[in-house]
């Protein structure tokens, strides 16, 4: 595509379409004058509109698992498309690609899980997953038990429910979040704990952690309290990975109290974290389960909430129906991609890659931008990471304003040809899960150049 042609796309852009998450008057007022035009896409690499190639560290937007390009997902489109295109899951009808695909979900996820409901979104899973929470209390006398206790700094979705389970300050300064009967608690972020938890070990921190949600209970009353949400690993917040006592402790005070368990598994699912979910990868029993992102690893949108039998067997006892539902519920074709999609990843062993072979690659290569002046922590399980920026590596000290060092890097990362995302100071990666080591080289160097750059111009 020519310069001009570009500069057409982006002057139509700028007169007509809203963009998601996005300052627009810093994104037209940028070098570019506008959005970046992405045109194509093949493995682990995006193209836009002037050629230039980007090796894609964030899987689109933590999805594309089995990389760009699968013509098996859009022969599967197309033959879904041309047999039944559409068609409702209300009124006691069901087509064959939803049945199949809840099937397939059932026989990958944690045992205790055996019905699928269908949505288009993560945000709308979160949603499904409110009303269903609050639901199973209510056809049991209960419907005082109402409160979701979520996490700060949590993401659950965009929409009103969704926004309101996170805990993210920005997006409740916009339209009136949270919606009532949501509670938020501390996040078990170790790099990030402050002074008030700054001699604990990372064990100790964990538990303590962990027992917030039990000081929250004990606030609001077990008997107003339908469930605890959270993510293995909380992705949009910063890839915060919770130490190794946190989960186990979690589990105990949810049992103790009889409160439902929540695991929102949207970035964490379909291989992100070296296992098929998270809840594997941290012996996590829950009873509710949210999917999206790599059910089809982006190639179609389509969400599921998994109901374990606990949940299911009161729903089914029940006399009232269940209000709740979406036109695109069971949609037949992404249901149909979406189940190709799981036997792409297990029938290619791509979930053991990441698990066993670059993911170790990906590790190694962390540790050693671990060393620039500017990182003070790399982490990363699976093929999720992060690299904390900080003004001192000696003490941890941010920078100050936060996100400006984020910022700079991440534009850096993108003139390189290397796609990173900045959460506050911290970059963020989820490459998809068929990389191999070449990638990750280049990963390497193209992360190394970005962060010599972001210390260059903070110097200046």
């Amino acid at each position: 595509m020519t310069s001009q042609a570009t500069s057409k796309l982006r002057d139509l852009d700028r007169r007509h379409h809203l963009h998601p998450f996005t300052n627009h008057r810093r994104m037209f007022a940028g070098p570019a004058g506008g959005a970046r035009i992405i045109e194509s896409a093949d493995g682990a690499h995006i193209t836009d509109s002037d050629g230039k190639h980007y090796l894609d560290f964030m899987a689109g937007l933590w999805c594309v698992n089995i990389g760009y390009g699968r013509a098996e997902l859009a022969e599967v489109a197309r033959a879904q498309t041309l047999q039944l295109p559409y068609y409702n899951s209300f009124f006691q009808t069901a087509q064959v690609p939803a049945v199949q695909l809840a099937e397939a979900l059932a026989e990958v996820t944690p045992p205790q899980y055996t019905r699928a409901f269908f949505g288009c979104t993560g945000s709308d899973a979160n949603d499904t997953i409110v009303r269903l929470a609050r639901y199973f209390w209510q056809a049991q006398g209960r419907p005082q038990r109402e409160v979701i206790i979520s996490r700060r700094n949590a993401y659950h979705g965009s929409t009103m429910a969704g926004a309101s389970l996170g805990g993210m300050e920005k997006m409740h300064e916009q339209g009136g979040l949270p919606i009532p009967g949501i509670a938020h608690i501390e996040q078990p972020y170790y790099f990030g704990r402050g002074d008030k938890y700054a001699d604990l070990s990372e064990d100790d921190f964990g538990v303590a952690m962990a027992q917030t949600l039990a000081d929250k209970i004990e606030e609001l009353g077990a008997e107003h309290v339908a469930a605890f949400i959270a993510e293995p690993i909380q992705g949009a917040g910063g890839v915060i990975i919770p130490p190794p006592t946190y989960w186990p402790a979690i589990q105990r005070i949810c049992k103790q109290y009889d409160i439902l368990l929540i695991v929102d598994e949207v970035i964490c699912g379909f291989g992100r974290t070296g296992q098929w979910f998270g809840s594997d990868t941290f012996g996590i029993d829950g009873d509710l389960m949210t999917l999206a992102k790599g059910l089809s690893s982006g190639y179609q949108p389509v969400s599921a909430v998994m109901v374990s039998e606990r949940v299911a067997s009161v729903l089914d006892s029940h006399d009232d129906e269940f209000s709740h539902g979406y036109t695109y519920s069971g949609h037949p074709v992404a249901c149909a991609v979406a189940r190709e999609n799981l036997r792409i990843l297990r029938d290619e062993n791509i979930i053991d890659n990441a698990r066993e072979q670059a993911g170790g690659d990906l590790r190694d290569a962390l540790q050693q931008l671990a060393s620039h002046p500017l990182v003070g922590e790399a982490r990363c399980c699976g093929f999720i990471g992060a690299l904390e920026l900080v003004a001192d590596k000696t003490s941890g000290r941010r920078f100050a304003p936060p996100g400006a060092a984020g910022r700079l890097c991440r534009d850096a990362c993108f003139d390189n040809g290397l796609v990173m995302r900045a959460v506050g100071d911290t970059m963020v990666l989820s490459p998809p899960l068929i990389i191999r080591r070449p990638a990750i080289d280049e990963f390497t160097t193209k992360a190394q150049a970005a962060l010599d750059h972001t210390q260059r111009e903070l110097a200046r």
